[in-house]
């Protein structure tokens, strides 16, 4: 079995490091970092954290050293997902793309380029400390069903979902798995673009209250889209957003990561992309709306 992970920050790096620990799956990496993928090569990768993994998956910053590939799981932001499949597609040809990214839009760009595509979201979350090594933040599972326009066959996202859990990486098969990609979507809409605009860490934001009510609202918005839609929820993000408090209580969500080092971020595939869906299905999302404006404003400012 041949596994490529195409884009290797910190969620790629967590699905990359275990696959790489079973001994009937290569696993590649292919990422447009030279130092992250060198040191992979070199000295293997390294996660720290939650758990202590250290294995040698196949690292490249050339599409041309991939071989064919039964499985690719995306992991790059959303905004790189176009030109990453431009880059990786090739070696798709006969096999079937995941995307574990964050927010919505990511699977119909991997459907431009692939014929057999898998939606999925994940939780477990990350940073990268230095080349090779990647801190590993927090736990959780991950949802994968077939990408309805273009989808995988049932029994291969099960194929999946079965190979990711023997990994370690804890993983569930659905036939509908926007419920899990839209909890996570309208949590992380609550807590990625406020943590961003107040620079507050997940729980801390959630703790504090004027903050908070603003995190409540974005989370009604986005699910009376959801229910728009007819989107059952896998769990309420409201529940998520309180078990922040606990669980991730200091850690800084990527959306604040890319801030703080003055990056692009995914704010159009999250709260830019409930706003789309709202105004599509009739549904005011103001808060949203808002939310997705003041984040574009301060990606902007980086720019005077």
């Amino acid at each position: 079995m041949k596994v490529g992970i195409i884009g290797s920050g910190a969620v790629g790096s967590l699905f990359a490091a275990h696959l790489a620990g079973l001994d009937t799956v290569e696993t590649w990496i292919y990422d447009v970092s030279q130092a992250h993928v060198d040191a992979i090569n070199a000295n293997g990768l390294r996660l720290t954290g939650v758990g202590e993994i250290h294995t040698f998956p196949r690292a490249t910053t050339s599409p041309a050293d991939l071989p064919d590939l039964d499985f690719g799981i995306v992991a790059t932001k959303g905004m790189h997902t176009r030109p990453a499949m431009q880059a990786t597609a090739a070696a798709f040809e006969g096999g079937a793309v995941c995307s574990v990214q964050n927010g919505i839009g990511n699977e119909e760009v991997i459907a431009e380029f692939v014929s057999a595509v898998i939606r999925g979201t994940t939780f477990p979350a990350g940073k990268l400390v230095e080349p090779g090594v990647v801190q590993w933040d927090t736990a959780g599972k991950t949802w994968i069903g077939p990408f309805e326009p273009r989808p995988a066959p049932m029994d291969v996202v099960e194929a999946l979902a079965s190979l990711l859990t023997s990994s370690g990486m804890e993983t569930l098969a659905l036939k509908d798995a926007r419920g899990a990609q839209w909890t996570k979507l309208i949590f992380n809409a609550a807590s990625n673009a406020l943590c961003s605009l107040t620079r507050l860490p997940h729980g801390r934001a959630a703790l504090d209250e004027h903050v908070r009510w603003v995190m409540d609202g974005v989370i009604e918005e986005g699910k009376a889209v959801a229910a728009a839609l007819g989107i059952e929820m896998e769990k309420d993000p409201a529940v998520l957003l309180e078990e922040s408090i606990e669980v991730a209580l200091d850690h800084k969500p990527s959306m604040l990561q890319d801030v703080l080092a003055e990056r692009s971020t995914e704010i159009d595939q999250l709260n830019g992309g409930i706003v789309g869906f709202g105004e599509a299905n009739g549904i005011p999302t103001p808060l949203n709306r808002a939310a997705w404006a003041l984040v574009k404003g301060l990606e902007a400012s980086w720019k005077l």
